[in-house]
């Protein structure tokens, strides 16, 4: 029996009701009572924090379902970093897609420097292969990050290849 069965099968609702509202609640821009009133529009009695649990409980392990079954990424790695402005605040996200264009991993930091390029790149690996090959601008930071992981992986690893190209923004 799977963890996520598991997990469903102590809760007092059918399956279907509760993987309705975690799919609405995850896909959509939906407040905790906005769902409920939509649940008690179709005759299931929901409180706002049930569902708010469901999704504490839930999500996580949803998350490291579908991980499994995630299509691998590539070995050629484009990435680069802009920044956004998240709440009214300016913050530095960091993206890599691969050579198909599929995200690999993405990261927000306060800050833009080698230790936040370093926790990006120790992240996509953690959740991917290691790339043969990463693309990035001319960054120091990320730069920087790649040496330190060449320096320190492994000696039966083959290394990261780092490729320099000055306008990559406009291709990740």
């Amino acid at each position: 029996m799977s963890i996520i069965s598991q997990a469903f099968k102590r809760l007092h609702y059918p399956t279907d009701v509760i993987a309705q509202c975690l799919r609405w609640y995850l896909n959509y821009a939906l407040s905790l009572r906005d769902l409920e009133e939509i649940m008690q529009e179709r005759g299931a009695d929901l409180d706002h924090s049930t569902l708010h649990r469901w999704v504490i409980r839930l999500t996580p392990l949803l998350d490291q379902a579908f991980k499994k079954h995630k299509k691998a990424v590539g070995t050629h790695w484009r990435m680069d970093e802009t920044y956004i402005k998240v709440k009214g605040q300016w913050k530095y996200l960091y993206r890599a897609v691969d050579s198909q264009g599929q995200t690999i991993d993405f990261l927000l930091t306060a800050k833009r420097y080698t230790r936040a390029a370093l926790r990006f790149f120790h992240q996509a690996i953690r959740h991917n292969e290691l790339p043969n090959t990463v693309t990035i601008d001319h960054s120091v930071a990320n730069h920087a990050a790649l040496r330190h992981l060449n320096r320190n992986t492994d000696s039966t690893i083959s290394l990261i290849k780092i490729r320099q190209n000055k306008y990559l923004n406009n291709r990740v």
